[in-house]
């Protein structure tokens, strides 16, 4: 079944699941209702059972490779891609403040029809976690930080890998492919209550100010780059523009890597320094999945009426910063290692993380298409602080 369902894109799945669960919101038969909401109970605890694996896994290992890759060049696009990721996140802050009477109505989310209660579910199970958020990641750091010395073939590294390897299959093969399902009853009970047409609209001014975001943020990094050489930011950006769209196809970084490396090398940079750069970038350099990531976290904040200010959001965006790292190469990936920094430092309920997991996966392709586009003004920076003086334009 999981199989046969797989065989469809996630983002028409998503598509598909919430008009389904929309559709039988409205409608209202309760037997249905039931079902789903004991799905929603079944799946949610699946998740939060899964999401401190989630970090033990990908934190452990990816602090280690960055750690044995460690010299000066790495040293350097590690700070320089956190560095980024947290100005990404609060420029999506300030811009879903800025902007907030257009984009999402303050408290729309719990102005909801008393008449008509969420449906119970038919079981109510508890899957505690095996160890708490916090305990997780420093977990996960210390570990991570004490295997950057042991040898690849060292047994704990070697299960710290399969381990990786699994939960990424447990993400891949089974949260990934039930998350539209879950999704479907979210909205469904979202319907039922009657606030179907008020996400909705909040829900597509959101994917049209975060995609405004996006290319105003790439004009930014292509003029700032473009400033070290006297270059037009246009005439850098013109090659990237297949990376761009090819990452909007794949909805994977890596799987853009070939493309990237081309058109980032028609910049005129050192072509071993794109070769270090780009693979690298792929991993680490997320600012695009970070912008929409916050820019979706503080939607659903407004929708609930909660405080946004800069004091509540800054540690979510500095935690992001570094489960973006780790984020598996999954569809999806990004917004599966937020989940725990969203409900240890936010708060977030259920149902408030699976109205992120919609906004997210609903626009993920275009937040990939930013994190590759970036590569490029990245290697220009680091090519200029090699000391070239010049680029040799392939364009």
């Amino acid at each position: 079944m999981l199989e046969f369902i797989g065989k469809i894109g996630l983002l028409p799945r998503l598509f598909i699941c919430i008009v389904l669960g929309t559709i039988l919101g409205l409608i209202g038969w309760y037997p249905v209702m039931a079902v789903l909401a004991t799905f929603n109970v079944l799946f949610g605890q699946m998740l939060t059972f899964s999401i401190p694996l989630i970090i033990l896994s990908f934190i452990i290992v990816g602090i280690s490779d960055i750690g044995k890759s460690a010299g000066r060049m790495v040293l350097l696009i590690v700070t320089y891609a956190y560095c980024l990721t947290v100005l990404s996140g609060f420029l999506a802050h300030f811009a879903l403040v800025t902007f907030q009477p257009l984009v999402v109505e303050i408290g729309s989310a719990v102005a909801v029809d008393d008449a008509r209660d969420p449906v119970a579910s038919l079981v109510n199970i508890t899957v505690a976690p095996v160890m708490p958020i916090m305990t997780a990641l420093v977990f996960a750091f210390i570990v991570g930080a004490f295997m950057v010395n042991l040898a690849e073939d060292n047994a704990i590294r070697k299960v710290a890998v399969d381990f990786r390897g699994i939960i990424t299959q447990l993400i891949g093969k089974i949260l990934v492919p039930l998350l539209p399902i879950h999704i479907a009853g979210i909205f469904a009970r979202i319907a039922y209550q009657g606030q179907a047409e008020e996400m909705f609209f909040t829900f597509g001014r959101v994917f049209i100010l975060i995609l405004i975001l996006h290319w105003v943020f790439l004009l930014v990094m292509y003029t700032i780059a473009g400033s070290l050489y006297k270059v037009s930011p246009f005439r850098l950006l013109k090659p990237m523009i297949s990376s761009y769209m090819t990452a909007i196809g794949t909805q994977s970084s890596a799987a853009t890597i070939p493309v990237n490396l081309i058109n980032v090398k028609k910049l005129g940079v050192k072509s071993q320094l794109a070769d270090f750069t780009v693979p690298l970038g792929a991993s680490i350099s997320l600012p695009g999945s970070t912008m929409s990531i916050v820019a979706c976290t503080v939607a659903v904040m407004y929708m609930y009426n909660m405080d946004v200010s800069v004091g509540i959001i800054a540690p979510f965006i500095f935690g992001i910063a570094v489960a973006m790292v780790a984020a598996p190469g999954v569809p999806g990936g990004a917004i599966m290692a937020s989940l725990g920094i969203l409900e240890m430092t936010l708060g977030f309920t259920e149902v408030q993380l699976a109205l992120m997991i919609a906004l997210y996966i609903a626009q993920d392709s275009l937040g990939t298409a930013v994190n590759v586009t970036s590569d490029g003004p990245m290697t220009i920076f680091l090519n200029r602080l090699n000391g070239e003086k010049t680029l040799d334009l392939k364009v």
